[in-house]
């Protein structure tokens, strides 16, 4: 947990909102907790801490490995250069809310529960929507996207959208490009193929790379719930009349995301797979916490009334697009009978 800081402003002690800063502050901290606990963020994302203005991201392609040079031969010299890159900058986030002396002064106890509540749940609720937003856009084969306003970047670091069919490669002499852009709706057999297409990713180099998904990320989508955990929910396969192995059972975490529902098309039914081993390892959705939430309690001068307000930074955004794939997008490269 990323933790919450508080600052208290002079004089609220000696206030008549003194004996109210303490129970706030701990009602502030559990519930940002459980949000905590809840949160789909960790497990789409690849979450670090940042000690900069922003983050450069980037990856190295392989080197072409070793040669058969004969008896005494000597050694070939093999290189490698560095690959797409990818800048985040933190963006900051503010909100407050304010306690009147009334309130207080009455022990409405309801808006003292309530309004920390929905301070609070502002904040990680932002977070969230934010990364759904993110996955959102991808999924519609954006580059960007807005979010309150402000226009956010959701291409990887080769420039395309997270989900394309093009992917191209930083080095010149590799012309070939690769799809993560699939058209098939789920299915098992569809669930087997995607699993197969991302085992067979190359890096630029063209060289296989090991990635080995282990994670369905799905909007909640009740057709689509049930398909999915009827093809990997059972150890025996359905479809078979003498009920065979079904070896997609006990392999796969299942991620249910309400917030992405708005931030898709009404009508789609996509379904992601996400490789979390090399999503942490080589960096491809990444979120960055450059400052926690920070929370100062002060008295406004205009009115005496007590104001919370909040502050944080953080960004997130896509840098190595091998990581994910996803399914049930038209235009996308067809998997069963292609």
């Amino acid at each position: 947990m990323a933790g919450i800081t508080f600052t208290e402003g002079s004089g609220l002690q000696d206030s008549i909102f003194g004996k109210s800063q303490a129970p706030i502050r701990m009602f502030l901290e559990k519930r940002g907790e459980s949000f905590e606990q809840m949160s789909v963020l960790k497990e789409v994302f690849n979450m670090e801490t940042s000690n900069k203005f922003g983050e450069k991201m980037t990856t190295m392609t392989a080197m072409d490995g070793f040669q058969p040079v004969g008896e005494n031969g000597t050694y070939p010299m093999d290189a490698m250069q560095e690959g797409f890159g990818k800048f985040l900058e933190h963006m900051t986030w503010k909100d407050s809310f304010a306690m009147s002396q009334e309130i207080v002064e009455d022990a409405k106890l309801m808006d003292l529960k309530k309004r920390p509540a929905q301070f609070i749940a502002g904040y990680y609720r932002t977070r969230e929507k934010f990364g759904a937003a993110l996955y959102g856009s991808a999924i519609s084969g954006g580059t960007s996207f807005t979010f309150a306003g402000k226009l956010f970047d959701s291409s990887t670091a080769d420039g395309k959208a997270l989900f394309a069919t093009d992917h191209p490669s930083v080095l010149t002499k590799n012309k070939n490009t690769q799809s993560n852009k699939f058209s098939d709706a789920f299915s098992n057999d569809a669930l087997g193929a995607m699993e197969t297409a991302m085992q067979g990713f190359r890096g630029d180099n063209d060289e296989i790379l090991d990635v080995a998904p282990d994670t369905i990320l799905i909007p909640n989508d009740y057709n689509l719930k049930k398909t999915v955990f009827a093809a990997i929910g059972a150890d025996k396969d359905p479809t078979t009349s003498n009920n065979g192995f079904n070896y997609q059972y006990g392999r796969w975490t299942v991620v249910i995301w309400p917030y992405l529902n708005q931030y898709i098309a009404a009508g789609l039914s996509p379904w992601v797979l996400l490789d979390s081993r090399y999503n942490e390892t080589y960096g491809g959705a990444m979120w960055f916490d450059r400052v926690s939430l920070n929370v100062k309690s002060e008295i406004d001068s205009g009115n005496d009334a007590n104001v919370w307000k909040g502050r944080a930074r953080f960004t997130a955004g896509f840098n190595d697009w091998r990581f994910a794939a996803v399914g049930g997008i038209a235009g996308g490269t067809q998997l069963i009978g292609a």
